[in-house]
């Protein structure tokens, strides 16, 4: 007991104030890390990992604004509905999972890879002019490579990808970009190329861009 209170003594009331104060502030401290994962949490596509719509459009109008020689990048799935209806649920679910996983490593932890809803994605990117056409042709080889199920099944994938470049359509407004990738996306469907967006694809007369048949474009990948 005496030396209890020799402890108590030693430390004195201003050394006990603190250590109290201190239980408190570790309490906020936990608390304000269960509200940054939640808040993570409904930022984030709980099956790709990717942003969803409202975080992903946030961030890529704040990379718009700060940086040079962005693209656009828009990516659908192709033949998802077969995918589902041949292999079930679960293997479109895992498919998604593993075009999520494939555009985050593409895209890098810069950027702003988003999934916009069922088997639509977008990325904003950083990218020079020079390097587009090689890189572009990547994320096609990385989209249309199996994918293997934990069953051991593989599933054949692949995706049609359009991308505008701030330098190319002179504009940084993420709807007109997005509006002109995913006109350019249409121009190459079930093609295996990715497609440039050019300044036509910025009019096309549409409703989210989606129109086919546009003249005009280039295209980079392998073919189908």
């Amino acid at each position: 007991m005496d030396s209890v209170l020799h402890t108590t003594g030693r430390f004195g009331p201003r050394t006990l104030l603190i250590t109290a104060a201190a239980v408190p502030l570790t309490g906020w401290a936990v608390h304000a890390v269960t509200l940054y994962k939640q808040i993570a949490a409904k930022e984030k596509d709980p099956l790709t990992g990717l942003l969803l719509r409202d975080a992903y459009t946030a961030r890529a109008r704040r990379l718009l604004a700060r940086r040079d020689d962005l693209a656009v990048v828009m990516v659908d799935a192709d033949r998802f509905k077969e995918i589902n209806d041949r292999f079930g649920h679960a293997a479109g679910d895992a498919v998604l999972a593993a075009f999520g996983a494939r555009l985050t490593a593409w895209a890098g932890p810069r950027a702003s890879v988003g999934r916009l809803g069922g088997d639509e994605f977008a990325v904003v990117v950083q990218v020079t002019a020079a390097r587009l056409e090689q890189r572009l042709a990547q994320l096609v080889r990385m989209l249309h490579t199996p994918v293997v199920l934990e069953d051991g099944r593989t599933v054949d994938v692949a995706a049609s990808v359009g991308a505008a470049a701030t330098g190319v359509l002179a504009t940084r407004d993420l709807t007109a970009l997005q509006r002109a990738a995913d006109a350019a996306l249409y121009d190459g469907k079930h093609t295996g190329r990715a497609v440039l967006a050019t300044a036509q694809h910025r009019t096309v007369p549409s409703v989210n861009g989606r129109r086919e048949g546009r003249p005009g474009t280039a295209v980079w990948g392998r073919a189908a």
